[in-house]
């Protein structure tokens, strides 16, 4: 598997999905519910997950859990994404619970950092910024 970067989708929004690690419970209730938002989002956006799970564990996490609409991507080797966005939760060895969007011009318009790490993100505030962000 290559790397992903934003540019890999370059010209979409991209919604990064920060998760801890998709074997808790909370991180799978999460990232079920975007993969199943992700078609309602339209061509202009994808959802890219991000944990520290290895590249094969997030592979069987999907095939499990029949997740096909999102890119999934792994910190575990570099933690290069969690330093670069200060999301990385030392006391813990975790990635803070996060949901950034990023529109097509490569400017992030969002965040939200949820403040427990066993808490979910508020799903309808993300949808309504990824919407007015997209332009739907």
């Amino acid at each position: 598997d290559s790397e992903y970067t934003l540019a890999s989708d370059a010209g979409k929004t991209r919604i990064l999905n920060v998760v801890p690690s998709l074997d808790t419970s909370i991180c799978d209730l999460q990232t079920r519910r975007f993969n199943e938002e992700a078609a309602g989002l339209g061509e202009g956006a994808v959802i890219v997950t991000i944990s520290m799970d290895l590249p094969p564990a997030q592979g069987r996490w999907c095939a499990a859990a029949g997740v096909e609409n999102l890119t999934m991507t792994s910190d575990y080797y570099h933690r290069s994404f969690a330093e670069a966005y200060g999301l990385w939760i030392e006391e813990l060895g975790l990635l803070a619970r996060t949901v950034i969007i990023v529109d097509a011009d490569d400017i992030v318009r969002y965040v939200q950092l949820v403040p427990e790490v066993a808490s979910e993100p508020n799903y309808e505030a993300v949808l309504v910024a990824a919407r007015e962000v997209i332009g739907q």
